[in-house]
């Protein structure tokens, strides 16, 4: 899948300043057409009731303020654009690396790492895992705690799963009783970085488009 590139500080700075430029000219053109209809004003004002200095001075204060108006959108518009520029920048440091996030994982045939965080008052969990049609096809008994848990995806006869999509969820116990069930986290590869509507989205190699806020982790990938 092609990754998206991040642009260039260099490059969000050369369309920051022609932009800059742009609308500096436009106003120096509007100042310039102010002062001939200032200047054509005075030339062409009765004598016997000359325009009021305060008249003249209100004028040019309103443009003054319009100046300095644009001059302002102008400045957050670059910065606007630099920000966006180091978020997506960012954002493609995260290519390649494994984020840990709640969602399915693709098994390719490689161990899947879990992620798990059972309640103190827990004393069985168990991994239920389901295909990409919400087919339950495997519970598994994991340690008690919250260390990172390998899934080999091997069914009980120890033959692989095909290759696919999987969700994972924990099932804590305590006495025989369920006290909780909830999504599973794991670790799933970043493919690509995207920024839309002022968001960082994430590509995982599941297919799925996260939120980068929604990563609660992130490592190299194992070697």
């Amino acid at each position: 899948m092609e990754v998206l590139s991040a642009p260039t500080t260099a490059t969000t700075a050369t369309a920051a300043t022609t932009q800059s430029a742009a609308s500096s000219a436009v106003l120096s053109s509007d100042f310039e057409v102010f002062l001939q209809m200032l200047t054509a004003q005075a030339q062409y004002q009765d004598p016997l009731e000359p325009m009021d200095n305060s008249e003249y001075a209100a004028q040019l204060a309103q443009f003054s303020m319009v100046e300095q108006q644009v001059t302002t959108n102008d400045l957050m518009e670059q910065l606007l654009s630099a920000l966006g520029a180091n978020d997506m920048a960012s954002a493609a440091n995260w290519i390649g690396m494994e984020a840990l996030v709640q969602g399915p994982s693709r098994f390719d045939g490689d161990p899947i790492t879990i992620s798990p965080n059972p309640p103190v008052a827990a004393d069985e969990v168990t991994l239920i895992v389901t295909n990409a049609q919400g087919t339950e096809v495997q519970r598994t008994a994991m340690p008690l705690g919250a260390e990172p848990f390998l899934w080999d995806g091997m069914n009980s006869s120890g033959a692989a799963f095909e290759h696919g999509e999987y969700s994972f969820s924990i099932e804590a116990k305590s006495n025989g009783e369920v006290i909780l069930t909830e999504p599973a986290l794991t670790y799933t590869r970043v493919t690509e970085a995207r920024i839309e509507d002022g968001a960082t989205l994430l590509l995982l190699d599941s297919g799925y488009l996260i939120l980068a806020n929604n990563v609660a982790g992130l490592r190299e990938p194992p070697a």
